[in-house]
């Protein structure tokens, strides 16, 4: 499953910066000027999981393979975004093709680093962009309507609803209510879709603090905290630099030296990617031998034919049931045999929902 989250925020607040550390490569230039970011940078990264290791080990697997998230580095933004300022209008058409948005605030003293706006303060940041996105999603629409309205002269029903659609939305964007804070039903949802709003993605809020800071209180991130819970998005907060420096040690022993030494549990990054995860409703069931164990990336609430999909399209189109057993169950009965032994692998058919630590086997006929 391809799923992407794009790293957007004003210039100079740490994105490439920070993209560099989830990525741990060198590929998107950090400087301090704005729009050092053109063309957006992509990079896949694991998605920590240390039931991984634990299902591997039972297994004697050779080879761990976790699951993957794409994560893309898009231009700097500034206000008058949607009037082409700045790089407007490919910031906008690059945020259009990603599935959510890891929005960097900037919560961060430094006169060294140039401020677009030439003071500190997260949440008029965080306004400017919203306002952009908002807007470009207002004009986007308005445009569209015009269109739409043409062919509903020739019966086309599926304008017919998109129109209907439309002129429930631009209200809400004109109160200034961004499109994922409304109520859609299941048959109108499809269709919102289709409009690939900007404000219709679900928002990860970054807050990029001082090294300085670090285990201490920080008024700007309390800020941006409060903002988030207002608007039901996600929110963690990092230091992109200290980040970066973890990325390039070389061991795991290292970073977790590194860590232990700065008083944190994990990296800001694994929080950021988990984070991400569960913001595109994602989780994770495995597969396991000899050969390898694999977590699958799926979307919460997936059927076991489509989850067997995800393997290959013969495994859906030819699935008889799926050999399930829970992750809590392989580790306690320590693999597969005393697990069904004990009555802890059960077969499932098609209505199956798929659980997080699923270990399935799935069995199909083509």
């Amino acid at each position: 499953m391809s799923l992407n989250c794009g790293v957007i925020g004003l210039p100079n607040v740490g994105k490439s910066t920070l993209f560099n550390a989830l990525t741990s490569t060198q590929n998107a230039q950090a400087a301090n000027y704005p729009f050092c970011t053109i063309e957006p940078n992509k990079g896949i990264v694991d998605v920590p999981d240390s039931r991984l290791q634990q299902i591997a080990k039972i297994s004697g697997s050779k080879t761990i393979l976790p699951a993957k998230l794409e994560f893309v580095d898009i231009a700097g933004l500034v206000k008058g975004a949607h009037k082409g300022e700045g790089l407007g209008n490919q910031f906008l058409a690059n945020i259009r093709e990603v599935d959510a948005i890891i929005h960097v605030v900037r919560c961060f003293e430094d006169s060294n680093i140039i401020h677009v706006e030439n003071s500190l303060n997260p949440v008029r940041d965080i306004e400017i962009i919203n306002t952009e996105l908002l807007i470009a999603d207002l004009d986007s629409l308005e445009k569209r309507l015009v269109t739409l309205q043409k062919k509903v002269k020739g019966a086309d029903k599926t304008a017919l609803a998109l129109i209907t659609i439309i002129e429930k939305i631009i209200p809400y964007l004109q109160k200034g209510e961004p499109a994922i804070n409304i109520s859609f039903n299941e048959e109108e949802i499809p269709l919102v879709k289709q409009l690939f709003l900007l404000t219709y993605k679900p928002i990860l809020y970054v807050c990029n603090i001082h090294e300085n800071d670090i285990n201490k209180e920080n008024t700007y991130v309390k800020q941006v905290e409060h903002l988030a819970n207002t608007q039901n998005a996600q929110c963690v907060t990092i230091c992109a630099k200290i980040e970066q420096e973890i990325s390039l040690l070389e061991t795991t022993e290292e970073k977790q030296e590194f860590l232990q030494a700065l008083n944190l549990k994990e990296s800001g990054l694994d929080k950021i990617i988990k984070s991400a995860f569960q913001l595109l409703k994602l989780q994770t069931f495995f597969t396991a031998g000899p050969k390898e164990t694999r977590a699958w990336t799926i979307t919460i609430g997936m059927k076991a034919p489509q989850a067997a999909g995800t393997i290959h399209s013969d495994f859906e189109r030819g699935f008889i049931c799926a050999e399930i057993i829970s992750y809590t169950d392989f580790i306690t009965y320590n693999g597969e045999s005393k697990a069904k032994e004990m009555g802890k692998m059960h077969q499932e058919g098609k209505n199956y929902v798929v659980q997080d630590g699923d270990i399935i086997l799935f069995r199909f006929n083509v």
